[in-house]
């Protein structure tokens, strides 16, 4: 019965997924990026031994600044405002991941690692962002050969008001929903909710539930009346989970964060909005107990 069991896990969740493992961004500012990390409770913890790139870090969650030419396919060098250039994703082996997503017609990103640095295999995301594939994520981690941390800083800082990552927000095309839809159920194994299971302040598209339950995907298309934003597929903006949204926006304001107060947004305690930072950054928080306990949830 233990036998067929695990083979009822591995067809539920068939890359292992394990969470999101670090959230990257491509800016040309990235002090001031790093100043908007730092008020949301990240900290500074590793530098790139190589490249122009630094290692944030809250409790169980990576940001990883990157400065570096070339990040983003398309874009010579990256943009003063920030844009989410690529999401790890812990698997439980990044090769065979990287393998069964290409078998089902993923298109891979060519991996040019310097001396000394890791091979981490990705596939190409959404507006030239990527996906990649990480399994050192425990007692070894990617971190210890491309990374040297930044002297005299604690290299584990404690989440603000238990924050964890809650998923991603993509903005996609008019009439894309079927096929990103597809694409995160063939390639992952993610499920679509139904309609009225709804998370956060802002209710709006699609959303899949990784198969490991730690984390979301939201689909939102264009708005057929009054579009806000042009038709560029890309990863917007990630959500944050957190316990208890009112004390963590308290704690946050304090810190100096501004929220959207408006008639259609506020903060209340299923969630809350920033204003944005930087013209492109924002971040939503969201009413959620913890990656573990959604992973328990039935």
């Amino acid at each position: 019965m233990a036998g067929l069991r695990e083979t009822r896990v591995e067809a539920a969740n068939p890359l292992g997924l394990d969470g999101i493992e670090y959230v990257e961004y491509a800016t040309s500012a990235p002090q001031a990026l790093g100043q908007v990390l730092e008020l949301m409770g990240f900290r500074p913890v590793a530098r790139h031994r190589s490249r122009e790139v630094l290692l944030y870090r809250q409790g169980p969650m990576n940001v990883i600044v990157n400065a570096h030419p070339g990040v983003v396919r398309g874009h010579a060098a990256p943009g003063e405002h920030p844009r989410i250039s690529a999401i790890a994703l812990r698997v439980r082996d990044a090769r065979a991941a990287y393998d069964h997503v290409l078998e089902r017609g993923a298109w891979d990103v060519p991996m040019h690692a310097q001396v000394m640095e890791l091979n981490i295999p990705g596939i190409h995301g959404p507006g030239g962002a990527h996906i990649y594939f990480v399994d050192r994520h425990r007692e070894f981690s990617i971190y210890d050969v491309d990374f040297t941390l930044i002297p005299t800083v604690d290299a584990r800082p404690p989440a603000l008001g238990g924050m964890h990552w809650f998923g991603i927000v993509q903005y996609i095309g008019r009439d894309r929903s079927d096929d990103w839809c597809e694409f995160y159920r063939h390639l992952f194994g993610f499920s679509v909710l139904p309609e009225d299971q709804r998370f956060g302040i802002l209710p709006k598209g699609t959303l899949l539930r990784s198969p490991c339950r730690q984390f979301m995907v939201q689909l939102v298309e264009p708005d057929p009346v009054t579009v806000s934003y042009d038709e560029e597929e890309l990863f917007h903006r990630v959500g944050l989970g957190v316990p208890d949204v009112p004390a963590t926006v308290a704690a946050l304001r304090r810190a100096g964060v501004e929220f959207v107060e408006s008639d259609q947004t506020h903060t209340e305690a299923r969630g809350a909005l920033t204003r944005h930072y930087q013209h492109s950054l924002v971040f939503e928080l969201v009413h959620s107990a913890g990656p573990q306990a959604e992973a328990a949830a039935p």
